[in-house]
């Protein structure tokens, strides 16, 4: 699968198909695959010991019978932690996976956004940053073709840049278009915007169609106008259940 081919619309799986299953697992990104999705979005941080772990929140809490920071957690402490019954027992084998653990599960067979969370952001530039992990990992599980790496911290995003001319980069955003987020997109050459749902108007998606890029709303604790959104001409849609949106 190559993201340079996508069929429009194109529904993408937020944190998996997470209305059926525990966000951000593996049961949850297989189920996605299963119910016709060919892209899936997910989270990514670093553990204490700096791995690369996927999970939404900058805690355990929500989403794992675990208490605390991720940042405070090792990968093999995040690693026992049940990351399924808090949506149903029937998935408490489910666990926090890595990233090349989705990435191995999913090649061949979806495509993957991986958003970086921007807590994960170190001005410094260490020579494990997140960033640089990332795209590391792409490169060494040959995937950087079926990858879209975005982020709410476009500096994230710059460093990854620098180092390859050729992977595809979105900008998430909760605002509407402005001249920052203009700069930001020619700067980095990037090939998708990625707004909240309830900032966007039709001018701006033409706007971002003259200048080349795909358009990617997001919903918002799992609610979008999909009728609305198709209508303005995006090219797809951040969702919690493809199959019925489809629908």
């Amino acid at each position: 699968m190559n993201i340079d081919h996508l069929p429009t619309p194109l529904y993408i799986a937020h944190r998996g198909l997470r209305a059926r299953f525990p966000e951000n697992t593996l049961p949850a990104f297989m189920g996605a695959g299963d119910a016709g999705a060919q892209m899936i979005e997910l989270d990514v941080t670093l553990s204490r010991d700096r791995r690369l772990v996927v999970i939404h929140d900058d805690t355990v809490d929500r989403t794992t019978n675990g208490r605390g920071a991720v940042s405070t957690l090792t990968l093999a402490e995040l690693s026992q932690l049940d990351a399924g019954s808090w949506f149903d027992p029937r998935f408490r084998y489910a666990r926090l996976p890595t990233l090349a653990q989705v990435l191995e599960a999913v090649r061949g067979r979806l495509l993957v956004n991986i958003e970086i969370k921007p807590e994960a952001f170190e001005p410094d530039g260490p020579d494990n940053a997140v960033e640089r992990q990332v795209l590391d990992l792409a490169h060494r599980e040959q995937m950087c073709d079926a990858v879209l790496i975005s982020s709410f911290e476009w500096r994230m995003l710059e460093n990854i840049r620098k180092r390859d001319d050729r992977i595809a980069l979105g900008l998430l955003s909760e605002r509407s278009a402005d001249d920052r987020l203009r700069d930001w997109y020619g700067r980095l050459q990037a090939f998708s915007w990625h707004p909240d749902y309830r900032v966007l108007t039709r001018p701006q998606v033409e706007e971002f169609h003259r200048l080349g890029a795909r358009v990617f709303p997001y919903a918002v604790d799992g609610a979008i106008d999909t009728l609305g959104m198709l209508a303005m001409g995006v090219d797809g849609l951040i969702v919690d259940d493809p199959k019925q949106m489809k629908e």
